[in-house]
């Protein structure tokens, strides 16, 4: 999703909840991150966020603020790969004290992440998450937004909103409120063309 289409969603969502919680994650993850430098994103084992991992580091480059590149933490990191595929789950045993941790878990995850995260809280981590509703997850974390199966938007919608709020250097006006179905087919009609950008 590119610039024009974030900015088209956001104009559909301008006075929802989802705009203003989008943003409100996205400046918890940012002052987080910013100040210490390392961001840390792992997933489950059956979702990989590697699309939102693409995003952050676009927004980082984009801002300024490279502190905004995160780290994939992946469940299946092939020896021998490029640096940035084969960081494997032992790198959330090193999460200390001024690293944030961004677990992106549309399901529950498996016992063994959740204690990993847990672990990583433990010692010092900032843990966040962009979850589905899962409430051992919920009680890991000091930030979450959840997105559940029934929501009006999907997690990879949010994801581009988050990613897009985390590097904007200021909030862009708020607008009043409309009628949210009434908008939200309106974008529909205008994103059936084949999107201009990279995504």
């Amino acid at each position: 999703m590119d610039a024009v289409r974030v900015a088209l969603l956001r104009e559909v969502l301008a006075g929802t909840e989802w705009l203003r919680a989008t943003r409100r994650f996205a400046g918890a993850l940012r002052s987080s991150v910013v100040p210490h430098g390392t961001l840390l994103l792992v997933g489950t084992e059956a979702y990989e966020p590697w699309h939102l991992a693409a995003h952050l580091t676009d927004e980082a480059a984009w801002s300024g603020l490279p502190e905004l590149s995160p780290t994939l933490v992946r469940h299946r990191a092939e020896p021998g790969g490029p640096p940035h595929l084969s960081v494997g789950l032992g790198r959330l045993e090193a999460a200390r004290r001024g690293e944030t941790l961004l677990l992106v878990a549309p399901t529950r995850p498996a016992d063994a992440l959740l204690e990993r995260v847990h672990d990583a809280r433990r010692a010092g981590a900032t843990v966040l998450a962009l979850d589905g509703g899962d409430r051992e997850v919920q009680g890991l974390v000091h930030e979450s937004l959840t997105v559940t199966p029934d929501a009006e938007l999907d997690l990879d919608t949010v994801q581009h909103l988050v990613s897009a709020a985390a590097g904007e250097n200021t909030l862009p006006p708020r607008r009043g409120p409309g009628g949210f179905r009434d908008r939200l087919s309106r974008l529909a009609d205008q994103l059936t063309a084949p999107p201009p950008g990279r995504w």
